[in-house]
């Protein structure tokens, strides 16, 4: 078993930036749901205290939809969703990285699981 390393990552314009503690050794999801699916998103999930933005709070806009219960966070410049924030299934605050907006991370080196998040 990997253990959780730190992380940076951010937007395409560089006006977010952030911290992570994540372990890439466990399963990348890929979600076909209707944002995930769009917007080609590759996910894990941290708890929140294992995340620090380090820049950009003012440049964040934030998107709901449906039960409006994820906080789809994007920058105001260039678009890039690259987290977004809610509450786990036991009330845990959990952020969900888009693993591609991590600094130097070799996608292929990841294990993506898929998840039918459109039949959800």
């Amino acid at each position: 078993m990997t253990q959780a390393t730190k992380h940076s990552g951010g937007c395409h314009c560089g006006k977010v930036r952030y911290e992570v503690g994540v372990d890439l050794g466990q399963p990348i999801l890929s979600c076909n749901c209707s944002i995930c699916g769009k917007t080609g998103s590759l996910l894990a999930f941290v708890p929140k205290s294992e995340f620090r933005l380090t820049a950009g709070d003012d440049r964040l806009t934030d998107y709901q939809f449906a039960s409006k219960t994820i906080h789809h966070k994007f920058c105001d410049t260039c678009g890039i969703r690259s987290f977004a924030n809610g509450v786990g299934p036991d009330g845990t605050e959990m952020i969900a990285v888009n693993i591609r907006c991590l600094d130097d991370v070799d996608l292929d080196a990841l294990t993506i699981n898929k998840y039918d998040g459109k039949s959800s």
